[in-house]
């Protein structure tokens, strides 16, 4: 029988792979579906996401709470260039240095939802979300 706990940080790893899995087909919605090309940061941030879907995947089917403490890292450093792409997007001081970014500037915007859900909003969101589940992982597999 599972203890509380137990069930507690399978529905999180659980969480953590929905979210990864939702965000991968999200990208691949953008760029084969919608035909956004990517920018060089959104590239780098795939690079970071699409690992964790598989990762995760596995950590959730072997019900390994140990990948936690290596999911963390690749999680938080996603975070850190989604919000360094967002402040690039939205900060104009940022978003000037951009446009040698690529093909495709680092600042433009495919799609600016209510004034600020942009796509490295979503990768943001999604990363922090994983992070703070890991954290959870983290935190009650060590009580």
């Amino acid at each position: 029988m599972k203890t509380t706990t137990e069930k507690a940080v399978e529905y999180a790893m659980f969480a953590a792979w929905a979210i990864a899995v939702t965000a991968t087909m999200g990208s691949l919605y953008f760029s084969e579906i919608r035909m956004f090309i990517p920018c060089e940061l959104c590239w780098v941030q795939r690079i970071f996401m699409y690992p964790l879907a598989v990762t995760l995947a596995i950590a959730t089917v072997k019900k390994d709470a140990r990948q936690a403490v290596y999911t963390l890292p690749i999680s938080v450093i996603g975070a850190l260039f989604s919000l360094y792409h967002y402040l690039i997007q939205k900060v104009p001081a940022l978003s000037e240095a951009s446009d040698v970014c690529g093909i495709i500037p680092c600042n433009h915007q495919y799609i600016n939802y209510a004034g600020f859900i942009t796509i490295p909003f979503l990768a943001f969101t999604a990363f922090s979300m994983i992070s703070i589940l890991m954290i959870y992982v983290i935190m009650k597999t060590k009580e």
